[in-house]
C-alpha cells in the first residue's frame, strides 16, 4: 500500500472510502491473489469455482460476463463451455496477469474465443441493457462499495430469463461459529499478510468485510429487491461460504 495509511476500520466505513480501499489493496495483492484464493480455502477454490461454471450452465455462443473477473478462472471456465464472455475487473494489474493467461491458454480450434478483459466498476457497468444472458462473480458482492447498486447493474444487463451466478464467503448466523470464523481468519491472514507484504492488515481486509457483509440469506433477498423474479442460494463448505443463483 502507498501513501498515508488509513485504519481498516476507517476505510471500510463508508462506500467511497471502501472504493478507494480496495483499488489500492487489489493493485497491491494481485500477483499473489491467485496463492492466497487457494491457502486461504484449503486448496478448495478451485472446485467451487468449476461449481460456478456449472450452475451457470452456459451454451455455446451465449454471451457471458464474468465480474471482478481477476486472474480469469471462472471467466475461462465459462469459455471452456463456448460461451463468448467479457471479464471486467477494476484492477489493471489483475486485467494483465488474465490477459496473459490468456495468451497461453490452449483451446481447441472450434471453440469460441478467449475471453475478452475490459477494466470497469461493476456498480457502473459499461454496457447496454439486457447484453448478457449469463453474468457471474467470484468474490465480487461482498468487495463492491454499493451492493445494491450493483445488483441493480446486474439485473439491467441481464436479458429476461437471464441466470447470475455468484461465489463468496458468507457471514454465518451463528455468532460462534461467525467468532471462530473470523478470528481465524484475522490470525491467517494477518500472517500472510506480513509473510507477503510486510503488512498484517493486507489480508484482513477479508474478515473485516465479512463484518460488514449482509449474509447469505440477506443478499438473496437484495437480489429479488433488484428485479430478479427467483434467487436461492446454497452453503458451501458448511455455509462459511455461498453460491446464489438467481434469474431474472
Amino acid at each position: 500500500m502507498t501513501g498515508r495509511r488509513v485504519p481498516l476500520d476507517d476505510a471500510l466505513a463508508y462506500p467511497a472510502a471502501k472504493g478507494r480501499y480496495v483499488r489500492r489493496l487489489f493493485s497491491t495483492i494481485a500477483d499473489r491473489y491467485d496463492l492466497i484464493t487457494v491457502l486461504l480455502s484449503f486448496g478448495l477454490d478451485a472446485g467451487w469455482k468449476r461449481l460456478v461454471v456449472r450452475l451457470a450452465d452456459p451454451r455455446p455462443d451465449q454471451p457471458a460476463l464474468d465480474l471482478a473477473c481477476g486472474t480469469g478462472d471462472i471467466a475461462f471456465g465459462l469459455a471452456s463451455r463456448g460461451a463468448r464472455v467479457i471479464g471486467l475487473d477494476i484492477t489493471h494489474r489483475m486485467l494483465q496477469l488474465a490477459r496473459r493467461r490468456a495468451q497461453t491458454e490452449s483451446r481447441p480450434a472450434r471453440q469460441t474465443p478467449n475471453p475478452l478483459f475490459v477494466q470497469g466498476d461493476m456498480a457502473s457497468l459499461p454496457f447496454p441493457a439486457v447484453a448478457f444472458d449469463l453474468v457471474t462473480t467470484g468474490y465480487g458482492l461482498r468487495n463492491v462499495p454499493g451492493l445494491e447498486r450493483a445488483l441493480n447493474e446486474i439485473a439491467r444487463v441481464l436479458r429476461p430469463g437471464g441466470t447470475f451466478v455468484s461465489l463468496d464467503f458468507n457471514r454465518p448466523a451463528s455468532a460462534v461459529v461467525r467468532g471462530i470464523y473470523l478470528s481465524y481468519l484475522r490470525l491467517v491472514g494477518g500472517a500472510l499478510g506480513w509473510v507477503l507484504h510486510r503488512d498484517p492488515d493486507t489480508y484482513r481486509y477479508i474478515p473485516a468485510s465479512i463484518e460488514r457483509y449482509p449474509g447469505a440469506p440477506a443478499v438473496t433477498q437484495m437480489i429479488l429487491r433488484a428485479g430478479f423474479t427467483s434467487a436461492t442460494w446454497r452453503p458451501v463448505l458448511g455455509g462459511l461460504m455461498a453460491i446464489h443463483v438467481a434469474r431474472k
